[in-house]
């Protein structure tokens, strides 16, 4: 007897329908036959839906049968198959008659006992079975969490086979989880409190990440071992605006992909915020692999990638963050496919000034020679720098500013202000797919950046003066409108502008 249930395969973030087809009652001898391009993961399915099928009092196939997961040209991957699988042994065996099953999307691991474990992919399964026009979806609990977050489907938390047969055969009722974005929980978990008031002097440091933050724009902090520039980057996620509840199912989606939720943690509605070693791969940065899956780029979407020693990472891992801090998303061609991802990020990258660390410091000497400063400087392209758009220092700090009692801005304050500046972008952006100064085009610099006369002389002198190029042209008037924005000013005065200069300058007098 044959069977078809409807499952799905992830490709990067969405899913395709997969058909799994269960054929049993061949002549031959008793065995279980998997087909339709599956890794070795999901070949492994065969023992582990045995056992499953076994300890929930269910009988095995006694005769040939062939499992086919169509089409056959898309690779399959990971124990998704588990559960559907053993549904249409069931169905083709005459084990559970029911036609119920053709109204859902169906996936989960199966244990030995019989027990459902989560999935990678939910939401793009969710989106899948929306798209299909389906009823809704059976997956194991903290997978269906997940699916629950998009609204228009039936999804049922199904945590063992035995209680999946139950359910389709109509002998027990389950009540499908409460849908949509509503569910999303507004606090971060209780852990440990992090705030900018910690952070004892670096005056211009906190301006430069209130200006980076407000207007979503990237950030390199320079300094010796010891001035604040990590303890600083691990307060940024305290002033980060909270992304909305359309730009949270992005990012979990991206995270569901790569098996980042499997742990049961609850969603919660904060940004992602990325620390990825200097030893990552180009692969594990950008994304990629047999079967392409998201790297930390994506990870960081709608949230901060902190690249702490930017230098010691590989510099082919740096030359590829080039393309989609430009555009915003990655593509990625393997054998298996091609993928694009999403990865609108905020870069924040700290780095010494000198292998040592020490130049420029008035209390240590640099044991540095200037061919040493100048490979260590090297490491790091000027076409990656000018997609940096703002360069601050970040000095040794005295020894009064150490022994300082007084505490310095909260992070709520800091955020209130962030937070209008980013009202005011979103009123400006109205209507279209950019939220932030950062991600504006040429179009959009024309007409929210404009210069009378004075000011454009005064911009071409610094760029004559700093030998600055035509994107960093650009990237002084993206955060010229942020400092306005912070400012409440309808137009970018003077002020404004020698600011987003002045973020410019250590492009060629520091690091070349």
């Amino acid at each position: 007897m044959l069977a078809t249930l409807s499952s799905a395969a992830l490709q990067g973030i969405d899913a395709e329908l997969v058909h799994v087809e269960v054929n049993t009652g061949e002549s031959g001898d008793p065995q279980l036959i998997l087909v339709g391009l599956p890794d070795a993961a999901v070949k492994e399915s065969e023992d582990r839906v045995a056992s499953a099928l076994a300890n929930s009092g269910f009988d095995g196939t006694r005769s040939r049968t062939t499992v086919n997961l169509a089409p056959g040209h898309l690779r399959k991957e990971g124990p998704l198959y588990d559960l559907p699988i053993a549904l249409g042994l069931l169905i083709a065996t005459r084990q559970l008659q029911t036609s119920a099953f053709d109204d859902f999307v169906i996936a989960g691991e199966l244990s030995l006992s019989g027990a459902t474990r989560p999935v990678r992919g939910a939401l793009a399964f969710a989106r899948l079975a929306r798209k299909l026009g389906k009823r809704g979806l059976l997956l194991p609990s903290i997978s269906a969490a997940e699916a629950a977050l998009v609204e228009g489907l039936e999804v049922y938390a199904v945590d063992s086979l035995d209680r999946a047969v139950r359910f389709l055969t109509g002998e027990i009722a389950l009540t499908p989880l409460p849908a949509g974005p509503a569910t999303l929980r507004g606090e971060a978990p209780a852990g440990e409190s992090l705030d900018f008031s910690e952070i004892k002097g670096q005056h211009s440091l906190r301006r430069a990440v209130e200006v980076a933050v407000a207007g979503a724009h990237n950030l390199m902090m320079i300094g010796p071992p010891g001035a604040g520039k990590s303890m600083v980057a691990k307060r940024i996620p305290t002033i980060l605006p909270a992304p909305t509840p359309d730009e949270f199912l992005e990012v979990l989606s991206i995270h569901s992909a790569a098996g980042a939720t499997l742990g049961g943690t609850p969603p919660w509605l904060t940004p992602p915020f990325r620390t990825p070693h200097h030893t990552i791969s180009d692969i594990g940065l950008l994304g990629g692999g047999t079967i392409p899956g998201p790297g930390e780029i994506s990870l960081a979407h709608h949230g901060v990638l902190f690249l702490d020693e930017l230098p010691e990472f590989k510099r082919s891992a740096l030359e590829v963050l080039r393309q989609p801090l430009e555009d915003g998303q990655v593509s990625i061609s393997r054998s298996a496919g091609k993928i694009t991802l999403p990865c609108s990020f905020m870069l924040v990258a700290a780095m010494n000034p000198c292998p040592c660390g020490y130049l420029g410091d008035a209390r240590h000497a640099c044991r540095c020679s200037p061919v040493q400063i100048q490979r260590y400087r090297a490491r790091i392209s000027g076409p990656l720098l000018d997609r940096i758009d703002l360069h601050i220092e970040a000095p040794a700090l005295s020894l009064t500013e150490l022994r300082a009692e007084k505490p310095g801005e909260l992070s709520s304050v800091i955020s209130s202000r962030i937070q209008k500046a980013r009202d005011r972008q979103h009123a400006r952006f109205a209507g279209t797919k950019i939220s932030s100064n950062a991600r504006m085009t040429h179009a959009h610099i024309r007409k929210h950046c404009a210069l009378d006369s004075t000011l454009g002389d005064l911009l071409q002198q610094a760029m004559e003066r700093l030998s600055l190029s035509a994107r960093a042209y650009d990237r002084i008037l993206k955060v010229a409108r942020t400092i306005a924005d912070l400012a409440a000013a309808e137009k970018i005065e003077p002020s404004h502008l020698l600011e987003a200069i002045q973020y410019r300058s250590l492009d060629r007098n520091v690091l070349y």
